[in-house]
């Protein structure tokens, strides 16, 4: 669905970040459950924080929406939710296109969800921290050569898990939108790559319309390098 400045759901978004995080901040996962659903949503932008602060100025009572500073921020009415797996899950609870009814199958993608952010993503943002964040460092190289091991080993527990299915579960669901996001954030995607059945499940993920979307309103979002400062 196209942003719609009417829409009764509102998502806070960051107005400018450096290139190599475009297209990879929080709330496109947000935009990307609302896509999967068709549901319409209109856009807040804010300023980011330390080197990302530019662009429209944040309200003065942004931590009380957002306790640590962060995007995304969703509104629906008197809700007003934080996190990215949260809100994505409130986003499944309303259509089983996203979470399955049966208490089962509701179940089982909310584990997913769960190992996406729990056992995935935790590693493998360390590594992406060594590599881009403090890849200058003079210990960087060492610590992406002691995390680079353990990223591989969870890899290939989900690679093992997913064996030759489409989705986890064998549909798409919450699960799968949240471990697509954590797997193509991997800074050396030549972990994933080393498992066929991974690198088809994120090129599937990443292939979806509602995913080209979310990540299309994200980019054209951020003003221009020429007007950010």
């Amino acid at each position: 669905m196209p942003i719609d400045q009417t829409s009764p759901i509102e998502v806070t978004a960051l107005a400018w970040v450096p290139p190599f995080a475009r297209g990879f901040v929080r709330d496109l996962r947000v935009r990307w459950a609302l896509e999967e659903i068709g549901l319409s949503y209109r856009v807040r932008l804010i300023k980011g924080t330390g080197g990302m602060a530019r662009g429209p100025a944040r309200p003065e009572n942004y931590l009380a929406e957002q306790p640590f500073g962060q995007v995304p921020v969703y509104r629906e009415g008197a809700l007003c939710l934080f996190e990215s797996g949260a809100i994505v899950l409130h986003i499944g609870a309303k259509d089983e296109r996203l979470l399955p009814r049966d208490e089962a199958g509701r179940s089982r993608a909310i584990a997913w969800m769960f190992a996406a952010l729990n056992s995935i993503e935790p590693q493998t943002f360390t590594l992406t921290a060594v590599t881009i964040f403090f890849g200058g460092a003079p210990w960087s190289a060492e610590a992406r050569t002691a995390l680079t091991p353990m990223v591989a080993q969870r890899l290939a527990h989900l690679s093992a898990a997913l064996g030759d299915k489409d989705w986890l579960e064998g549909r798409f669901t919450v699960g799968d939108l949240m471990m697509v996001d954590a797997l193509r954030a991997i800074p050396d995607q030549a972990l994933v790559v080393a498992h066929p059945n991974l690198a088809d499940y994120l090129a599937r993920g990443t292939a979806r319309p509602a995913f080209q979307r979310a990540m299309a309103a994200q980019l054209a979002n951020f003003i221009p390098d020429q007007t950010a400062a």
